[in-house]
Parts: structure tokens; sequence; C-alpha cells
């Protein structure tokens, strides 16, 4: 054996092999392998067949082998050969095998000379190999031949680089001898994933078919062309002796005669043929087991550990047991209560740092929603005060009134009021959507049971919807409440004498200031209120183009820096005579926007009549709108058409303007006691009718109901999914386990082969393959899959040792190995 003292080693990783196969994609690993490469007719099948000592592959010309063949050699007393896809059936006859490979190929991609990545594995035991696993992959080719793809080269390749560039591959390198080795595609694709050379070993075949007076000594002696890990010559059988049906045993009797009797490879017969090639990847792959085990551990480990708690709950699952169906359904309901007043109280355990969910949508629809739907119904000042003209004016009909009517007042306040209603609804309806959403986020862990989980969504939305019926109804009832008496002996109201001697300027940010709910003293304008990153998108590509900038909004500015240091100030925009407005996301954005435009039609920034802001999210929107607020600054009121009105501003009689203005005063003082109260009455209505009302159904009264509908035993059914699911994770924690207990197995305390020192491989000329003009998006054709790129390295090795430079060595690109056609290229001195 290759290395006698880790016999056991690869039986054993091929038992991890099994294992981990049996549970698929999800706990795949990339198990040490050797990758066999090398271009057409180059002689990977038979160096293959050699191993094995039978006929099993395909032969024929062009591309035969057209689906990668992982081939597992395990000794064993007995001869035959397992495929995966035909479990259980063992195959004794090599013809069989070779024509089950051939059906196994056409089956997946049809009789055409395509070719595909998913592999097809064999398993061959037999009393004349040694424990490899090595992957036969089609070979390289150059020009498409029938109805193959035109960018066969580069789907070819790729499928290579799919094996080769992972690190714990082993690459044998196929070249024949009677060809140019400088050229090897074989080798210029092991450059490129494995520029070190610490993972080829280059395989010479062909060595009886050179010119007579020719050899490659120098090639096999490692001393012309050099890999790392050197070259071993092998002789196959020519198709002449395939065709003759020569035995591969005497083929092999044949090569070792010819290294004993060849003059050029009798001083080094030990260390060549398909033997002492064979020997040498038994130890070089048992190293790379060996090196990979801890990696390979800890993987398997990590991935037990996370299944554990899942497993265990599972493993003592009945799906009959009636007591264990109750119990399940208990737990259930339970964990669903918990799981919700979690969302809407807050928690500390499990919390969702990338969006808000649960309770925190619903305050921010309380305080930030809310209260900028209640600012957005108030009416713009000229059609409140024409609102006040008309009706004075009617009230007085006919005659002219010396006093000012309080029935103005109270048909202006009431209207005002009634205007509540909308926002007042849709808050309601806002909340009892967040709280459907919430319920639906809870309800989705008990998808392992459809039916459960149906009638528990339909139990709880019906109870969220009558509540939200019931919450509405109260919400009118409030606002009818405030309908009913105009309460002017309120302590906040100023009453008719104060109006008539309170500035409009005055009134109005008092009315702001109670409207935003902050009651903000004089010496607080500077307090920051609020920072973010905001884009400015209305700048013109000419001048900069969009671009995000630190904001900090005040109560008295809006500024802005290049970065959140807050260093370099780019702006500082008063915030005076600023209103908001909404903006349409473009046709290619995904951000929300919103503008800010001067009242008096000014430029608010440099020669742009507004500035358009934007923000990644419509929480950040709200947000923001909210801040902008809280500063005073108000959403945009649409103006209401004055033709045949006249302006209400150009009153002709004195008096009639003063009483207009005294009961503007009067209505935006009551109207700010209503808002109060009504931001302060809305969130505590619909927290003790609908929130606190859905949380003790759901705690008390869901699983009375659900025992209600008379069939537990179809609520407790299992989905389909859900069984598979328990299934899967059964099956692959056992093979975890089963793993880590061969990994167990392995002892790594014995000896192992030294990495031969570096050399200099400068002489093998990296892959440039360029795909076709004509092809998909990157540059390869659009028929084939996207390879993965290979690591590229330096051309020569940057070990601490350097490059090792053979004496004597030309600087010059060294020969190439003698051939036929065209006549080798005579040594330079």
């Amino acid at each position: 054996m290759g290395n006698d003292g880790m016999e056991e080693l690869i039986p054993l990783v091929n038992r991890l092999q099994d294992a981990l196969g049996s549970v698929g994609q999800s706990c795949s690993l990339h198990l040490p392998q050797i990758a066999v490469v090398g271009g057409q007719s180059a002689g990977k099948s038979s160096v293959l067949e050699n191993f094995v000592g039978r006929d099993f592959l395909p032969r024929g010309s062009g591309i035969v082998t057209r689906r990668p063949l992982i081939l597992q050699l395990l000794s064993d007393d007995t001869e035959y050969g397992e495929f995966l896809h035909c479990k259980g059936k063992k195959f004794t006859d090599f013809d069989e095998i070779c024509r089950e490979i051939q059906a196994e190929t056409c089956r997946l991609i049809g009789t055409n000379r395509g070719i595909s990545p998913v592999p097809i594995n064999l398993r061959i035991y037999s009393p004349h190999v040694l424990d490899l696993t090595l992957v036969d992959l089609p070979g390289i080719t150059k020009v498409p031949v029938g109805d193959q793809p035109a960018d066969i080269e580069y789907q070819v390749r790729d499928m290579i680089m799919q094996y080769i560039c992972k690190d714990n591959c082993l690459i044998l390198a196929v070249t024949p001898a009677n060809m140019d080795l400088a050229n090897s595609d074989a080798l210029k694709l092991a450059k490129d994933v494995d520029p070190q050379g610490q993972r080829t070993i280059g395989v010479i075949t062909k060595l009886d078919l050179m010119d007579e007076g020719t050899d490659a000594r120098e090639i096999l002696e490692n001393r012309l062309l050099p890999l790392r890990r050197g070259y071993i010559g092998v002789v196959n059988r020519s198709q002449k002796d395939i065709d003759g049906k020569k035995d591969v045993k005497a083929a092999l009797l044949a090569e070792q005669k010819f290294f004993l009797s060849h003059p050029a490879y009798k001083h080094m017969a030990e260390t060549m043929g398909t033997p002492y090639l064979q020997r040498t990847l038994n130890q070089q792959l048992t190293n790379h087991i060996r090196d990979s085990l801890p990696a390979f551990r800890d993987h398997l480990q990590s991935q037990l550990l996370a299944l554990n708690k899942e497993a265990e709950e599972y493993k003592n699952y009945s799906p009959d047991d009636a007591a264990r169906r109750t119990k399940t359904l208990l737990q259930l309901v339970q964990h669903l209560s918990v799981d919700f007043e979690k969302l809407i109280e807050g928690s500390g355990d499990k919390v969702d740092t990338v969006n808000l969910s649960g309770g925190a949508r619903i305050n921010r629809i309380f305080h930030e929603r809310f209260p900028y739907e209640l600012q957005k119904i108030e009416s713009d000042e000229g059609k409140l005060r024409r609102e006040i003209n008309f009706a004075i004016r009617n009230i007085h009909g006919v005659r002219t009134g010396l006093f000012t009517p309080d029935m103005a007042f109270e048909a202006i306040v009431k209207k005002q009021i009634c205007s509540l209603k909308g926002p007042c609804i849709t808050f309601v309806d806002m909340v009892s959507e967040e709280l459907v959403s919430t319920v639906y986020q809870c309800i989705s862990k008990l998808n392992s049971y459809p039916k459960l989980r149906d009638e528990t969504d339909r139990i709880v939305t019906t109870e969220i919807r009558e509540q939200q019926s019931k919450c509405k109804d109260q919400v009118q009832l409030l606002v009818d409440i405030q309908l009913s008496y105009v309460n002017t002996r309120h302590e906040d109201f100023i009453g008719f004498t104060n109006a008539q001697n309170t500035s409009n300027q005055s009134n109005q940010k008092i009315v702001a200031a109670m409207v935003a709910g902050q009651g903000v003293a004089l010496l607080s304008r500077l307090i920051v209120i609020r920072k973010g990153w905001l884009t400015i998108s209305n700048i013109g590509i000419m001048k900069g183009g969009a671009r995000e900038y630190w904001f900090i909004l005040s109560a008295e500015s809006l500024s802005w820096f290049k970065d959140d240091e807050e260093k370099d100030k780019k702006y500082m925009l008063p915030l005076d005579n600023l209103k908001l407005r909404d903006v349409e996301k473009g046709f290619r954005s995904s951000k929300c926007a919103f503008a800010l435009f001067n009242t008096e039609l000014r430029n608010v920034y440099k020669d742009y009549k507004s500035l358009e802001l934007a923000c990644n999210s419509s929480e950040e929107l709200d947000g923001w709108k909210a801040s902008l607020l809280q500063a005073g600054v108000y959403p945009e009121r649409v103006t209401v058409d004055e033709q045949g009105n006249g302006s209400p501003e150009n009153f002709t009689d004195p008096l009639l303007e003063r009483q207009v203005e005294t009961i503007r005063s009067l209505v935006d003082s009551y109207m700010s006691i209503i808002y109060k109260t009504i931001k302060d009455l809305m969130p505590k209505t619909i927290m003790h009718l609908m929130i606190n009302n859905v949380k003790e159904f759901i705690s008390s009264e869901l699983l009375a109901q659900l025992y209600a509908l008379g069939e537990r035993s179809a609520l407790m059914d299992e989905s389909p999914q859900q069984q598979k699911r328990r299934e899967e994770v059964l099956c692959k924690h056992a093979a975890l386990k089963e793993a880590l207990a061969v990994i167990g197995e392995i002892s790594t305390s014995t000896c192992t082969t030294p990495l031969p020192p570096p050399v200099d491989s400068s002489w093998i000329q990296p892959s440039s393959l360029t795909p076709p003009k004509k092809s998909g998006p990157r540059g390869w054709p659009s028929v084939r899959g996207h390879a993965p790129s290979a690591p590229r390295g330096p051309a020569t090795p940057t070990s601490t040792d350097g490059p090792h430079k053979l004496p004597g060595q030309p600087h010059r690109a060294p020969p190439s190995v003698p051939r036929r056609h065209p006549p080798a290229i005579p040594h330079v001195k």
C-alpha cells in the first residue's frame, strides 16, 4: 500500500462520503479527491483502467466522457461495481458497467455530443486496487464536432475549473509524450489554480510512441520543464491492443518490461509505471485527507450543534399519539400568545436589528403618522378666513351686525371637528393592519400544521376585525362628543377678549406648537431634532448630480454636511416660510422622496425653487416628515379656486375684517385643544379596545375556540413539508453523528511524505482562453452556466527559499518533449 500506517484512512473517508451523501447538498463538504485532467486521447481512460485492471470505460472518437465520473476504488476480496443511482445492485460484469455509464449519460443529456456537470458515482471493489477516489473529467477540446455547441471548449474548461479550483483537490495532469509539453492544456489549467504547484502531479503517457532515438528522460527526471511534484511515466495499451482485447494485466506486465528494458528509463523503472503512480496517488491522497480532517471535524460539529435541539424534539414525536397531539396544541397556542405579547410590548431576546416590527411600528403610527395626518387636514389660512367671512355674512343675513356672532365660531369649529373623523378612522385601520401583520408573523411558526395555522389565522383575524369595528364606533363617538358641546369655558381657551388682542402671528405659533404636541420653550430652539443621511436628488448632472449628505434639523434651520463628522458644512437653510410636499418615486428609483419649497416663491437653495430630498425607506420618510412637522414645517395644502368669490383679504368693511380675525383666533385656540385631546385619547382608545383585547383573546379564548371546532385530530395533522423536514433533520443528524464517529476512528499520528521544494515553473504559460464575441452579458456564452473564477497567482513560487533554479539552465524558453510531427526542437546550449 502507498501508506501502510494509514491504510484505513481512505476507506473511512469513503464512509464519510456515504454518510454525508445521504443528506444531500445541505451537508456537502469538499472531500479530498484526485481530478484527472487532460486533452482528448491523452490516455486518461487507459490510466484509470490500468488502476482497476479491467476495461469498463466507454471509448470512441471525440468527447466520450460527457459527465464527470467520480470513481472510488476500494480494496476488497471480491470484485464488483456499484452505482450510486442503482443502490443495492452489484455489477460483476464490467462490460455491463460500461453500458450503464453510457446509458446514464444518455438518460440525462441525450445522445448528442453535449456535456453536463452532474456527476456519475461509481464504486469498484477489487483485490487488485489501492484505495483511491478519482474524478474522470471530459477531455479538453478545441473545435466543436457534429452537433456540439460552439462554446464546447469553454463549457469543458468551466466544468474542469469547478473541480480543480478547490484547494483540497489534487490535480493529475495527463499529457502524452508525443506532444509539446510546454503547450499542455492540462498543465496550463493546473497552473491557473495551483500556481505554487502544491497540488499538481504530472503524468506522461504514450512513451512507447516517441520517435526512435528520442526519449523523455530529462522530463521524467524533473530536470527539464520541472514540476514541484514531478512526473510519472506510464505506458498504456495502444488502440490495436484494445481492439485485439489485450488483457489489462498483460498490458501492465508489458509496461513493466518496457521500463526495465529501455536504456533511458531502466535506472528509474521502480518509480515509473501504473503501480507506482497508484501508490503515489494513494500516498498523496492520504496526506491530503489527513491535513483536511480538522476543518472537516469543526464543520460537522457546528452543523450537529445547530441541529441537536430540533432533532431532539423530533425523536420523541409520534404523529398518532393523541396525548402528544394535545400537548403540542397547548404548547403551540401558549407560544403564540407569548410571541404576540413580546412583539407588541417589546422584548430583549431575539431583537430584530433590521426592521421595525409589532409594537414599534404601532408606536410609529401613534406618534409620527397620526400627528402628520392630523396636520394635513388643517385648512390653509386663506381658506379658513374665507369660510369665517362667509359664515359671518350668512348669519347676519340682510342686517349689518355690530357684534361678532358666536354662531359663526361654533359653525367653523364643528366643521373642523367633523374633518377629524377621516384621519381617526384611517388611524384605526393602520393599527388594525399592523396587528394582523403581527399575528401573521407569529402564526407563520405554525406552518408545520396547515389546518391549525389556517384556523388560528381565521379566528384571530376575525377577532381583530370585530375589535376594529368597535374601536371605530368608539372613535366616532369621541368625535360626536366633541361636536355635542363647544366648551368655551375650557381653561386653555383664550376667549373673546384675549382673541381681539392677540396677533395673528403669535396665535399661529401657539397652535403649531400644540398641534405638534411639543410645548418647546424659546430657549430650546437650537436643540437638534433629527440627524441622518439624505440625498439631494434634483441637482442636475452638470452640477454634480444627486449626492448624499449628512443632514441636521433644528427648530430654526436645516443644515447639511459632507459626512457625519459634521466638520465640512455645505449649507444652512432657514425654516422660515418653508413647506413640505410629497414627491413621487422615479421610474427606476427605490428611494422615497419629499420636497421643501418657499411659500413666497423664493429660491430655496441657490437657483432652485425647491429642494428634493430622498431617503431609503418609507419609515425614514415618515420620520423626517414628523420631525419637520415638529420644527414647524407643515405639509402643502391645496389652494381652493377663488373665482367668483373674490379675495377674502380684500375686505371692504373694517368691522367685518376685525370679526373675521377674532373668530379665526378663537378657532385656532379651540382646535388646538381638540387636537391635543384627540391625539391623547386616540392611542389610549385603540390600546384599550383593540390591542389589549386581542392580547387577552389570544391568551384566554383562542384555545377554547379551537377546541370548539371539534376537529382536534385534524388540526394537528402535519404538512407534507413538515414530515419531509422531520425526516431530513433526523437523517442529517444521524449522518453527522456517524460522520463524526468515523472521524473519531482516524489516527493522525502516522508519518507523512513531505512536500517537495519549490521549482521554477514559469515555463508553463497561463491558460488564455478567450470566449467568443457573441455571448452573454459577462462575455461568456449565454448557453452555459456561470463558471467559477480561477484564483490567479504569481508565475513563480513565492517561497522564502525563492524559485529553485537549476544550474546551467538557459534563460530562454526550454524545448518541448520530442514528438513525431512536427519534429523536435533542438536543445539550445
